[in-house]
């Protein structure tokens, strides 16, 4: 499956960004991949079966599925990772990717979209309360939470599908429990993605993501949302680079058999770390 694949500099640097070099320890909770059973998380099981299925069925790993934000105590495959010095021990592959890796084709030119900021989801974070709260009805801003639960809630504006958002000149990209499931749509777009710094990173390399050349850097409150739409409705020269540099840094994942080699590249990197290869 790898034989014909060239590893150059820039595969060679997203395996060592996803597995990072450092000694194992004895994997305590590890499965042997023959007895790695489909469980009720079964699109993390799916995507890593696929992986795991070329190496011999001996073979031991670890593993912690769903909205990863903490790092486990001994090196396990997972989605996502706080975004730290020291999370090696949390080794990122592509999975759940039906959820979170959906590229699009955006054929409205920012220029001819709204010049307006938007979004949309759910506030079970306190973040995310906040940004509702402050913008909810701000002449700047189509912001607004789809909770059915909280309808009289002055921040209850309903489902806004993608199509739609894509009306708008920014989009906002709000980290969930873990990393926000819209960022990877957006960079692809031709919207401007607005966000806070990233506390977490999946497949995707959130952390290697520069503010203001590939997304909008807001304050953490997010009280500077107002200034910077309006800086960029003056400079729209300006937020088109930033979105082509976004467009540019999405393109490298878009290849779906060179991410799948890069896929069998790490679990390959986790058995020889581990001493099993």
């Amino acid at each position: 499956m790898l034989s014909d694949f060239v590893v150059d500099n820039e595969v060679q640097q997203r395996v060592d960004y996803y597995c990072k070099d450092h000694t194992y320890p004895r994997l305590l909770s590890a499965v042997e991949i023959e007895h790695f059973k489909k469980d009720k998380s079964f699109a993390y099981y799916a995507d890593t079966k696929k992986i795991v299925k070329f190496f011999p069925k001996k073979l031991r790993f670890s593993y912690v599925f769903g909205d990863v934000i903490h790092v486990p105590a001994e090196p396990s495959f997972v989605k996502s990772r706080p975004i730290l010095a020291d999370n090696h021990a949390s080794v990122l592959l592509k999975l759940n990717a039906i959820r979170h890796y959906n590229f699009l084709e955006d054929k409205k030119a920012f220029r001819n979209k709204k010049s307006q900021a938007v979004w949309r989801g759910m506030i079970y974070q306190k973040h995310r309360k906040i940004l509702t709260d402050k913008f909810a009805t701000h002449p700047l801003c189509d912001v607004g939470h789809s909770d059915e639960s909280l309808k009289t809630d002055v921040g209850f504006k309903g489902f806004l599908s993608i199509e739609q958002q894509l009306d708008y000149k920014y989009i906002i990209s709000v980290e969930g429990k873990d990393v926000a499931t819209n960022l990877k749509w957006i960079m692809s777009s031709n919207s401007l993605c607005f966000m806070r710094r990233p506390r977490f990173e999946t497949w995707y390399m959130e952390g290697r993501l520069i503010p203001n050349v590939h997304y909008v850097l807001l304050d953490d409150d997010f009280s500077d949302l107002e200034e910077k739409i309006q800086y960029y409705n003056d400079h729209p020269e300006l937020a088109e680079a930033i979105i082509k540099n976004a467009q540019a840094y999405t393109e490298q994942f878009k290849n779906i058999e060179r991410e799948h080699k890069i896929n069998l590249l790490v679990a390959k990197k986790y058995f020889e770390l581990s001493g099993q290869l």
